[in-house]
Parts: structure tokens; sequence; C-alpha cells
């Protein structure tokens, strides 16, 4: 080589799409685990005889320690970082769905749902984490859509295999299996992740490009104790909690699907358990389709020039517009046509699943962790008090109509919360 060589600049690696595919399983067993008992109730309250309005409290009993354990996990997120918390998370997550295969009545059910919920409780916050420091700001929102995919896509394409697991092998063999891929796969993730400026994934021009466009390098954070007065002061921020109200109502639509809904098709549509995984995995493919299109949309108007509120808020809006749909399955009398009108409400509910995304726009940089739990927190109380509130309509009336309306009327709740409470999507208390 002459002193008169030039030495072209390094091509960026890809190191992020390989960390996207990590959080995209994660988030596909954290889901596919949480879901299992939908696709096991009916069998399951027959052989356990857990009547309805106590199905409603199992359903719930995962949200309650879930939700509560929102501040802890993101407090531990903040404090361990990412890798070894997201690797606990999934092992102990996993042995508890393993513990539900073994369960003898509602108590045994109970302690272990309780159980997994706690354990679940840093998957969510965690990913937040990963979109800020792995991902450029302009594809922040595709980011969280082809993750969020995995939320949608385990029910979607595996419901028939999983509901004739159930019929041929019984529930506990469903749950047990579950429990031992978790497992491997949280080994899997401790033995593969890291921070971009430890990965050996990413070359400096990646983290350079990263950097470039919004990228917070987490691994020089301070790593940052928990205090109750940044709990106080991140409730007096209108982006924290608009989020947080819309995103509960985004929420509710998905608890219901992710509960009662096979329990809706076999108990008040009357079809045949078989042919209800079929008729179930289709409201979840369009769920993914809307997944996709929510963020595609978002990134497209970023790069368009427009401003991150309308980028982030235009796809959830008319995402929670297209769910409270959902309360016209109700005067509908052909399945097939609920089917339907069931695939138009979760396709709009995975619209408006960029939630994540614009938490991790607005949040401060020193508190990534602890703001994601809150507002988790604040969401997933929808995963308490909507499959409780069903189950008891239920009980109540022989019929899910009063639940559906439930749903509906949340839907239009979120949107207003997007519009009117969040104000304007900027980082707060920036720095």
């Amino acid at each position: 080589m002459t002193g008169n060589s030039i030495v072209s600049p390094a091509r960026a690696t890809k190191g992020r799409y390989g960390i996207l595919a990590l959080m995209t399983t994660a988030t596909m067993i954290n889901y596919l685990d949480r879901t299992l008992l939908s696709v096991a109730a009916p069998l399951m309250s027959h052989d356990l005889v857990i009547g309805p309005a106590m199905m409603g409290f199992v359903l719930s009993a995962f949200s309650w320690t879930y939700a509560l354990a929102q501040l802890p996990g993101g407090a531990l997120l903040d404090r361990f970082g990412t890798r070894l918390t997201y690797a606990c998370s999934l092992v102990f997550w996993s042995l508890f769905t393993g513990l539900q295969g073994m369960a003898v009545n509602v108590a045994t059910l109970l302690g272990a749902r309780l159980g997994m919920g706690a354990a679940e409780a840093p998957c969510f916050p965690a990913n937040s984490r990963i979109l800020v420091s792995w991902f450029p700001q302009r594809e922040r929102a595709r980011a969280n859509g082809t993750y969020s995919i995995g939320m949608y896509f385990g029910i979607a394409f595996l419901s028939p295999l999983l509901f004739w697991i159930t019929a041929e092998f019984g529930w506990r063999v469903l749950f047990i299996g579950a429990g031992v891929i978790g497992v491997l796969f949280g080994l899997l993730w401790w033995r593969l992740y890291r921070e971009p400026n430890e990965s050996k994934w990413a070359n400096q021009a990646e983290l350079d490009e990263i950097a470039a466009d919004g990228g917070i390098d987490l691994g020089k954070t301070v790593k940052q104790p928990f205090s109750w007065s940044d709990i106080g002061w991140l409730l007096k921020q209108r982006q924290i909690v608009g989020a947080s109200i819309g995103q509960f109502a985004t929420n509710a639509t998905l608890v219901f699907f992710l509960t009662w809904f096979p329990t809706y098709l076999v108990n008040e549509r009357g079809m045949a358990f078989l042919k209800v995984g079929f008729m179930a995995s289709l409201p979840f493919v369009a769920a993914t389709a809307g997944v996709l299109l929510g963020g595609f949309v978002s990134d497209t108007l970023v790069k368009r020039g427009r401003s991150l509120t309308v980028a982030r808020k235009t796809p959830v809006v008319l995402g929670l517009l297209l769910s409270s749909l959902i309360t016209a399955a109700a005067f509908v009398k052909d399945n097939n046509l609920v089917i339907i009108v069931m695939s138009i409400a979760f396709f709009g509910q995975g619209m408006s699943n960029l939630g994540w995304t614009l938490i991790s726009e607005v949040a401060p940089r020193r508190l990534i962790g602890i703001t994601a739990g809150l507002f988790n927190f604040c969401t997933n109380l929808a995963g308490i008090i909507t499959p409780i509130v069903i189950g008891f309509v239920v009980a109540a009336t022989g019929s899910f109509f009063g639940g559906l309306a439930f749903i509906g009327v949340m839907a239009l709740v979120g949107a207003f919360s997007y519009i009117f409470v969040l104000g304007e999507v900027k980082r707060v208390g920036d720095d």
C-alpha cells in the first residue's frame, strides 16, 4: 500500500438485527406461556372443577404479581442491566410455567400463575431499554413492531397445534413442554446477549450509526438507585400519564384475546374445541399484520419529516378506534362473521401496540428502566381487571355481551388519552 492510498471506512455491521431476533423469540415465549391457560381453560376447568367467576380470578392472577413487580423489576433492570435481568426472568417464568402443568387444585394453579407473573415483570421494560440502546430512532417503531410480533405469532400460527396437543396428550403436557423450552432459551440468552459497547456483533461503524440517530449508550450510564421521589416526579409528567392510560386501554383488548377468547368461542358461540384452535388463530394473524403496519406507518412518517407526535400517535389512535368495534360481535349471529369482526378489532390492537416505542421516546435517560416499569404497571392493571370483569359478567348474565361492551369502551378511552392527555411526544427531563 502506497502513502497515497485511501483507506475506506469500515462498513457498518447489522448486529442489532441479531439482538432483535433474540428479543422477538423471548417475547414469543413470554406471551405463549401466559396464553397457554386460555387454551387449556375449557378442559382444565372441568378437571379441576373451576367455575366461570373463579376462572376469571385464575386468568387474572398472573397480572396481579406482574403489575406489582413492575417497579421492582424496573429497578433491578437499572441496577443490574439487561443481560442478567432478562436471563433470570426467562428461566424463572419458564419454571413457573412448567409448574402449572403439575397443578392439582385451584390453590396450586394460582400459586404458579402468581410466580410466573412476578418473574415475567422485567421483560418489557428490558425490551424498551434494548430499543433505545441498540436502535436508531428512525428504526425503533419497526423494531418494536418486529419483536411485538412475538406477542401474537405463537398463538397465530401454533394455535391448531396447541389445541391438538391439549386434546391428544392433556393440558399438563402443554405447560411442562413450554417450560422446558423457555429454560433452555434463557440459558441461550445469557450466552449471546451483550450491550452494544460489549458486543462482538456490532463494529464501531454500527455503534456510531446508532448513536448519531438518538441511540443511548446504557453501558456507560451510571447505575441508578431506586427512589420514590423519582416515581412521584414521573407521575407528574403528562407524557407518562397519558401513555399509561392509553396503554391500559390497549391492553384490555389484548387481555381478552389472551384469556377469555377461546372460552367465548366454545361456550358462547358453540364451536367444537378443535375447531376453536383454527378459528382462534385468525384474529392473531390479523393482529400480527396490524403490528407490522403500525410500525411501518410510524417510521415512514418519521422519515418523511413528520413530528414524533404525529408519527407515533397516528397508528395508535386509528388502531384503538378499530378495536372499539369488538362490541359489534355481540350483535352478529353468524360465527364466520364474528371471527371477521374479532379479527378487525385485534388488527386494530396490533396497530396500537406502539406504546413501548412511544415510552422509550419520552422516558428520561437516567430512569428508562423504572419508567418502563411504572408504565407497564399501569397498563397491566388491565390484565387484573379485564378477566375478572368478564368472569363476573358471564357468571351473572350467562353472556359475554357486557364484557365485549367493556372492551369497546376502554378502547375509546385510550384513543381520548393519546389525543388529549399525552400531549407532545418528547423526552421528559432531557439532560
